[in-house]
Order: structure tokens, then sequence, then C-alpha cells
């Protein structure tokens, strides 16, 4: 639960013309990793994602193959 004084800030923030210019130069801005030329390139993901992984220090599980009788989609 937000008190009065909270929504009151929001209300401010939520009025704020610099904000919002703030916001929308931040969105005009911003790079995208994945898209090139208007398309996703799987091959800029995937070296995202590894570096990404790396980043996080993320070390992959070994695989395991599912064993399963009965498999529905």
């Amino acid at each position: 639960m937000l008190t009065d004084v909270e929504k009151e800030e929001l209300l401010r923030f939520a009025k704020s013309h610099e904000l919002k210019n703030d916001l929308r130069r931040l969105k005009d801005k911003r790079f995208d990793p994945i898209v090139f030329n208007g398309k996703v390139d799987l091959e800029r993901l995937i070296i995202f994602l590894n570096g990404f992984n790396e980043f996080i220090n993320h070390k992959p599980k070994p695989f395991k193959p599912i064993i399963d009788r009965i498999m529905r989609l």
C-alpha cells in the first residue's frame, strides 16, 4: 500500500515534462544488440547471450536427455 505522500509524489512525476523528455531521449538512444537493419540477427543474438552468460558467470548444466514414455504436445 502506498501512503498518500507517495501517491502525490508519483502523480507529480507522471505530470513532469522533464522526466518524460528524459525517458524519451533514453528510448531514442538505446542500443539493441540483436537487431540489425530492422531484423533480428541470430549470430548477434548468440554472441550477446554467450557474453551475457560470461558476465553473470553462468555455468552451463550438463546435458541430460529427457526420458519419458508418453510425450504429448
